[in-house]
């Protein structure tokens, strides 16, 4: 039922910003929790980011703290993710998701605790 479409990757030079978002379609209960994840080619899906509901608890990998920041308009079924001081290693498909319910903390970082995904925004940051 839940269909999520991402938007706003594109080509950044080292240093700079992004803003990814992710659009649901239809009524999202708020309660949904709604992560972001990034995949490199020949890498594995790794998490970057959730949110439990707008203004709730969020989660951040190790390797984005203090550079990302994940927030939702649930009036707008919209998820965002803010990108600064972006690397070239974390060039990838960035992927949108969403899990109905609240996920338990050991599982909101694993990408198979979530059961909807968009179809991904290549984000590619050059040197």
């Amino acid at each position: 039922q839940v269909q999520l479409v991402e938007s706003g990757g594109g080509l950044v030079q080292a240093g700079g910003s992004l803003r990814l978002s992710c659009a649901a379609s239809g009524r999202i209960f708020s309660g949904y929790t709604m992560g972001w994840f990034r995949q490199a080619p020949g890498k594995e899906r790794e998490f970057v980011a959730a949110i439990s509901w707008s203004g709730g608890p969020t989660y951040y990998a190790d390797s984005v703290k203090g550079r990302c920041t994940i927030s939702r308009d649930d009036a707008k079924n919209t998820v965002y993710l803010q990108m600064n001081s972006l690397k070239p290693e974390e060039t990838a498909v960035y992927y949108c998701a969403a899990r109905e319910g609240l996920a338990y903390y050991r599982d909101i970082r694993r990408w198979e605790a979530y059961d909807y995904w968009g179809q991904g925004t290549q984000v590619t940051v050059s040197s």
